[in-house]
């Protein structure tokens, strides 16, 4: 069963194929060691059938409760890009990315469970779409009605600047890919804003 919106972890991780230094399941189960129940699967560059058994090889080592989500599959629970048509067949978790108003506007008609907003800061993985919005840029795109996670450059030490902004929480790439314990620095700078 998918999480309603306002269950949705605060922390996603965005498990990248392409970019794991490591198998990504073994990633994945060591930042889950840290306390990172969010994760979305981006595997597109693999055939159909590959992106399905890494899912399934995901799933079997993360922890019951845990969220995943893949991007551009099918499924329960899909992440869209910022181009991708909405499935004709809503799933029950549904997210976009977002790098304007319009997309954030497009993600908020259509009804999504939350958006991906980037790059907030300098990032070396999302070329192509700068400058970056930085905390003010992303406060304009966080409307009330749709929980967004911070996207790009951010770090445990940018967390509470993204909240601050509106964000709902942070979607982290490289820097838990690289170094999965890190995922207990991002929740604990999490837990200091939300808990305060």
């Amino acid at each position: 069963m998918s999480p309603t919106p306002e269950r949705l972890p605060r922390l996603m991780v965005v498990a990248d194929a392409a970019s794991a230094p490591r198998p990504l399941p073994e990633i994945a189960a060591r930042a889950a060691e840290h306390g990172a129940r969010g994760f979305v699967l981006r595997a597109r560059d693999l055939p159909p059938r590959e992106q399905a058994e890494l899912a399934a090889a995901l799933r079997a080592v993360l922890p019951s409760g845990c969220v995943l989500i893949q991007a551009g599959g099918r499924g329960p629970a899909v992440h869209l890009s910022s181009t991708e048509p909405f499935p004709s067949l809503r799933p029950s978790l549904v997210g976009r990315s977002c790098h304007t108003k319009a997309d954030v506007d497009r993600a908020v008609d259509e009804k999504c469970d939350y958006a991906f907003v980037s790059p907030v800061f300098e990032t070396a993985s999302k070329p192509g779409y700068g400058p970056p919005l930085g905390p003010a840029g992303l406060a304009a795109l966080c409307p009330p009605s749709l929980p967004v996670y911070a996207l790009g450059g951010v770090l445990p030490d940018r967390v509470a600047a993204c909240l601050g902004a509106g964000a709902y929480g942070v979607a982290v790439m490289g820097p838990v890919l690289r170094d999965p314990p890190i995922v207990a620095a991002y929740l604990a700078a999490l837990s200091e804003v939300t808990s305060s």
